[in-house]
C-alpha cells in the first residue's frame, strides 16, 4: 500500500512540473529555419542582345538574372520587420567609409545622406565607360551594326589584356554589353572609333555631354577610362549616374550578372566585374566599376535601398574589396538608422 502511494505521488509531482519552454537559441534556430521559400523561377530578363552577334545569357546567368528578378521583387514589398531606427547611429562619421572620396545622393528629395570629400577631382577610370555608353546611344547608331576590333583597339598605355582579339567583329550593341558589364576596354574604344568622325569627334561629344549634365569638374580624353586624365569629382559622377539610369540598355547591360556570347565561331563566357549585382541583398539599377593604379578601385551605383532610391559613389578604394565594404557599411546603415537632415562630412 505504502508503495502504490509513493507511486502515485511521483506522478502527481511530474504532472504538475511545466513542459520546457523553448530557449532562445531554439527559437533563432526556428527564425532562421523559416527561410522565405524558394522563389518560383522567373523568366529571366530581357535578352540582353540581338542576333547579329547571337549573344545569349547562359542557362546559368539565366537562373541568376531569374533569381534577382524575384529578388527584386521582394525588396520592393515592405518587410515584415520595419526598419529599425537608431538615434546613436545616425551620424555618418560612424561609417569609416575607406574610400578616399564618397556620395551618397538621395534621388528623392536631392540630398546628400553621405558626403567625403566629394569634390576633390581625381582619376575615375572604366567610370567613363557610362558616358561613352550614353553617347553612343545620343547619337541614335544602329545597334545591330557590325563593328570590328583593330589595333588601334590595343591597349599601348597600361598595356591591359582583352579577350577580343584584333579581327573580331560584334554588334555594336555586344560591344557597349561587354564595355558596361566585364568593362573590356577595346569594346569601348570601338564603339568610339566606329562613330562618325571617329574616335576625336567622340571624345569632344563625350566633353559636350559632361557640361549639358552640369558636369563642370570632369574632362575625358578617350573613351574607356585608361588615361588618368580622365577625370572627375563625386558630385559630377552622381549627375552622370542619374542621367546614365535614364537609359534602357545601360541599365540593361550594367547590371547583367553574366552573358554568353559568340565571337568569333566561339561561344564565350563574361561576368560582370561588380560582384553586388548578382547579391540578393541587393536592388542595382545601374552599376559601373574601374581600375587603374591612378584612380584606386571605383564603383558607382544607382539602388534602392532602405525604401529610397539613391546613387552612390565611391572613389579611389585602395585594397581590393574596399569599395564593396564601404557600399555595404553605407546599406547597413541607411537600413538601421534614421537619417539626419543634411549631410555631416565623414
Amino acid at each position: 500500500m505504502r508503495r502504490t502511494i509513493l507511486a502515485f505521488l511521483a506522478a502527481c509531482t511530474m504532472m504538475a512540473s511545466p513542459l520546457p519552454a523553448f530557449s532562445a537559441k531554439n527559437e533563432t534556430a526556428v527564425k532562421k529555419g523559416a527561410v522565405k521559400p524558394a522563389a518560383k523561377k522567373t523568366a529571366g530578363k530581357k535578352q540582353a542582345v540581338k542576333p547579329a552577334t547571337k549573344l545569349a545569357k547562359s542557362s546559368a546567368g539565366k537562373k541568376k538574372t531569374a533569381n534577382r528578378t524575384t529578388t527584386k521583387k521582394k525588396v520592393a514589398q515592405k518587410s515584415a520587420n520595419p526598419v529599425r531606427h537608431v538615434a546613436v547611429s545616425d551620424d555618418p562619421a560612424h561609417l569609416a567609409i575607406q574610400s578616399s572620396a564618397a556620395l551618397v545622393l538621395d534621388q528623392t528629395t536631392g540630398k546628400a545622406l553621405v558626403e567625403k570629400q566629394p569634390d576633390a577631382v581625381l582619376p575615375i577610370a572604366s567610370i567613363s565607360k557610362l558616358m561613352t555608353a550614353m553617347v553612343v546611344l545620343d547619337a541614335g547608331l544602329d545597334l545591330n551594326e557590325i563593328i570590328s576590333i583593330s589595333h588601334d583597339d590595343i591597349d599601348d598605355l597600361k598595356g591591359t589584356r582583352s579577350r577580343l582579339p584584333v579581327g573580331t567583329t560584334m554588334t555594336r550593341e555586344t560591344a557597349m554589353l561587354l564595355a558596361l558589364m566585364s568593362s573590356e576596354n577595346r569594346a569601348a574604344n570601338a564603339l568610339g572609333r566606329h562613330y562618325p568622325g571617329g574616335l576625336p569627334a567622340f571624345v569632344a561629344a563625350m566633353n559636350r555631354k559632361a557640361r549639358s549634365l552640369g558636369m563642370f569638374d570632369s574632362r575625358f580624353e578617350e573613351p574607356t577610362g585608361l588615361s588618368s586624365n580622365n577625370v572627375s569629382t563625386a558630385h559630377d559622377l552622381a549627375r552622370m549616374v542619374t542621367a546614365a539610369a535614364r537609359y534602357p540598355e545601360i541599365r540593361m547591360f550594367s547590371t547583367t550578372a553574366e552573358a554568353k556570347v559568340e565571337l568569333n565561331g566561339r561561344i564565350q563566357n563574361f561576368g560582370n566585374t561588380n560582384a553586388l549585382v548578382r547579391s540578393e541583398n541587393w536592388q542595382i539599377g545601374v552599376s559601373k566599376t574601374g581600375y587603374i593604379s591612378e584612380a584606386g578601385r571605383c564603383l558607382v551605383m544607382q539602388a534602392w535601398v532602405a525604401d529610397k532610391p539613391v546613387v552612390i559613389v565611391l572613389l579611389d578604394s585602395q585594397g581590393k574589396m574596399t569599395r564593396v565594404g564601404d557600399a555595404n557599411r553605407i546599406k547597413r546603415w541607411m537600413e538601421s538608422a534614421s537619417l539626419t537632415k543634411g549631410a555631416r562630412p565623414v
